[in-house]
C-alpha cells in the first residue's frame, strides 16, 4: 500500500513541475492564479519595456488567438482568458519545434536552429538570419501560424537586439526556459531606480 502512495505522490509532483512552456507564459499572469487575460498580457508587456501601442496589440492579439485553444471543451468567453496548464494546446504551427507537443525544451533543436541559420555569428541571429528562419519554417496554407511566429521573433528581436543587430543566443534560449521577461522585467525596474536616485 505504502509504494503506491508514493507512486502516485511523485506522480502529482511531476505534474505540478511547470514545462518550459508554462514558465514562458506564466510571467503573464499578473496575480499567479494560473489564468492570463488581456489586461495581464498588457501588463506584463508594459514591465518589460514594451510601449503602450505594441502592449494592447500584443494582448489582443496574444489572447483572442490562443484562448481557445487553452480551454477546450469551454464555452468561449469574452475575456479571452488563457489557461496556463493547457498553453501546449496553443502551440502553433510553422514554428521551431523547440518546444515539444507537451511543452518540454528540446535541446537538439534549439542547436539545430544556430547550425542552419547562426553564419554570421554561431551564438547570434542577425535580422536577415531571423527571416530566413520563419521562410524555413514556414508550412505550405498556414498563415496564423506563421504570422504567429513572425510576430513573436520580430518582437523578441525588436526588444532583444543588441547594438549590432544581433539576437544572442543565450537571450533566445532564455525566452524558451522562461527566464527572460523576468531579466527585462527587472533590468527596466533596475534603470527606473537608477534614473529616479541620480535626479
Amino acid at each position: 500500500m505504502a509504494c503506491s502512495s508514493n507512486s502516485i505522490d511523485e506522480e502529482e509532483i511531476e505534474k505540478k513541475e511547470p514545462t518550459p512552456l508554462e514558465k514562458h507564459v506564466m510571467f503573464f499572469d499578473i496575480n499567479k492564479d494560473g489564468v492570463i487575460y488581456p489586461w495581464e498580457t498588457y501588463k506584463g508587456f508594459r514591465k518589460i519595456g514594451s510601449g503602450v501601442l505594441l502592449s494592447t496589440v500584443a494582448s489582443l492579439f496574444i489572447n483572442i488567438g490562443l484562448s481557445g485553444k487553452t480551454r477546450p471543451g469551454k464555452w468561449p468567453s469574452p475575456l479571452f482568458p488563457i489557461e496556463v496548464k493547457n498553453i501546449k494546446f496553443a502551440k502553433h504551427g510553422s514554428d521551431s519545434d523547440i518546444y515539444d507537443t507537451e511543452g518540454r525544451f528540446v535541446p537538439e533543436k534549439f542547436e539545430e536552429l544556430f547550425k542552419k541559420h547562426g553564419r554570421t555569428n554561431a551564438n547570434a541571429l542577425t535580422g536577415d538570419e531571423l527571416d530566413e528562419l520563419l521562410k524555413a519554417n514556414k508550412q505550405p496554407k498556414d498563415f496564423s501560424g506563421h504570422i504567429a511566429a513572425k510576430s513573436e521573433w520580430n518582437i523578441l528581436y525588436l526588444l532583444c537586439k543588441d547594438e549590432h543587430g544581433m539576437l544572442p543566443k543565450e537571450t533566445i534560449r532564455s525566452v524558451y526556459d522562461g527566464s527572460l521577461f523576468e531579466q527585462m522585467a527587472q533590468e527596466k525596474q533596475s534603470k527606473r531606480h537608477k534614473g529616479k536616485s541620480s535626479t
